[in-house]
């Protein structure tokens, strides 16, 4: 028989905070978006962020109603979204509303769109489309640009920082057979 552990709460009242939380289980990547408005780059913190389509290439990025890059991205063409490594969570506190004083914030212009340098992935784009959803507007825009380098991600669960443990899988070969290995591996650990 297969069990599942613990077991469930069912929940028949809905409210905002219980709905966050059970949301916030959700593993998520860490993204930065940024805009260019009047010569000045601008930033926040994401994880609203998906693929939609290959064909073509587009992507889209959640943002509330009641936040400055609501504003931004509404008069700006195009948006960057740069994909946060393990080692840039002060990139991301830094642009989730609690600005670390002396931070340096590297970055560099593609298709004029502002991204950060060093991060895994870097998306230059250009809004092509919006929808209001609720309390947020998605903003669809298609792929001008992106580059990508290896690295372990940033990642976000139940309203903390965290890193994927991955395991060391070996294969050794001897004649016709082969034997696996499969050992607990934390990628972060020198």
């Amino acid at each position: 028989m297969l069990e599942f552990g613990t077991e469930m709460t069912v929940s028949s009242h809905l409210d905002p905070a219980t709905f966050r939380d059970a949301l916030g289980r959700f593993a998520t990547g860490v993204t930065v978006i940024t805009v260019e408005s009047q010569g000045t780059a601008h930033g926040m913190t994401a994880n609203g962020f998906m693929s939609v389509s290959l064909d073509p290439f587009l992507v889209l990025v959640s943002v509330a109603k009641a936040a400055r890059m609501h504003r931004l991205l509404e008069s700006a063409e195009g948006y960057g979204v740069s994909v946060l490594g393990h080692d840039q969570r002060d990139l991301s506190l830094h642009f989730s509303g609690r600005p670390l004083e002396g931070i340096e914030v590297p970055l560099d212009f593609v298709d004029d769109v502002p991204l950060l340098e060093n991060a895994l992935v870097r998306i230059a784009t250009r809004i092509v489309d919006s929808h209001s959803a609720g309390d947020h507007t998605l903003f669809i825009a298609r792929v001008l640009q992106l580059d990508v380098r290896d690295g372990q991600p940033l990642i976000f669960h139940s309203g903390a920082y965290t890193k994927l443990h991955v395991p060391r899988i070996e294969v050794r070969r001897e004649g016709d057979w082969a034997d696996f290995s499969i050992e607990p591996h934390d990628p972060l650990a020198g």
